[in-house]
């Protein structure tokens, strides 16, 4: 058993705001330290339990107790730690992401010095204005980057989008992603980041150069399997010696949004974390940056 990790019992008597009342007797929880006021030791119990319209919290019989952490919902414990980790390039003026598409332009449409004539004194803004393709750094497709008719940005749910579990699939020293690579893994319903490690190329005239890619057959798995959503940290998800698109055209036509010339997938365990990486809802644009991370819990 570790020393420092704790959990209290304790009684409690809950009045709500709008009538009626609850009592909870020898009730536990998981704390992060080894102790904790009787207020805050009420607002963890409200949170535990998701109550509503709470008028008042009355904690008595507090008895605290050095044991494992059972996992309280609601109680940041040292069992339990979160860490976040960067998955995108960061954005810059001029700087390249596919070959043959313009760079960014940031400038500024007002300064801080030319701002000042505009507020009281002591108070300036910087107002920058972007000019760029959606295909830009760490981005995200939506259907409509290869469908017409497809959803754009707007209308890709949040929940496809954002706090979604996730694994990683090591690709290791291949080019191309085979449907064989994927099959131990389970998918369904899990945001599948293939690490490459061509991200180590980025910025270089290597990044563009016999990138990995994801081939048609494996595409179609994971379409068949449930993904939630494909990222690499590549080039392209598809290759690029031709004209045909067959991963983003299988995952796309699925609603299975992609996310394009990811980073820092070394960072990540092999499965166990939430990913996110929602764009702007933007109306009529199926691709645009993301901030691409995971959330990990640390045992």
């Amino acid at each position: 058993m570790t020393t420092d990790q704790w959990r209290v019992q304790f009684d409690a008597d809950v009045e709500f705001a709008n009538g009626g009342s609850l009592q909870a007797r020898e009730f536990r929880l998981d704390i992060p330290g080894a102790d904790i006021s009787d207020e805050d030791l009420g607002a963890l119990f409200v949170r535990h339990l998701g109550l509503l319209m709470v008028g008042s919290v009355r904690i008595s019989a507090k008895s605290l107790i050095n044991e494992l952490h059972k996992g309280s919902r609601g109680a940041e414990t040292a069992a339990g730690k979160r860490r976040l980790v960067e998955l995108s390039h960061a954005l810059s003026d001029g700087m390249i992401t596919y070959p043959g598409l313009p760079a960014p332009a940031f400038g500024v449409h007002l300064s801080h010095e030319d701002s000042r004539a505009n507020y009281a004194p002591g108070t300036e803004f910087h107002f920058a204005r972007i000019e760029m393709v959606g295909n830009t750094g760490t981005y995200l497709d939506a259907p409509l980057h290869r469908y017409q008719d497809g959803d754009d940005l707007s209308g890709v749910p949040l929940g496809a989008l954002a706090d979604l579990d996730a694994l990683v699939i090591r690709a290791g020293d291949v080019q191309v992603i085979t449907r064989e690579l994927l099959l131990p893994h389970d998918v369904l319903g899990r945001a599948v980041l293939i690490h490459t490690g061509h991200a180590a190329h980025w910025g270089t005239d290597a990044y563009a150069v016999n990138h990995p890619y994801v081939s048609a057959e494996a595409a179609e798995w994971l379409v068949a399997e449930g993904a939630a959503l494909v990222g690499i940290d590549s080039l392209n998800i598809d290759g690029t010696s031709g004209g045909e698109r067959p991963a983003h055209t299988a995952l796309l036509a699925a609603g299975i949004p992609i996310v394009e010339h990811m980073t820092g997938l070394e960072q990540l365990p092999p499965h166990g974390f939430r990913f996110h990486a929602a764009p702007p809802m933007i109306v009529g644009v199926g691709t645009f940056p993301v901030r691409a991370y995971a959330v990990i819990t640390e045992e």
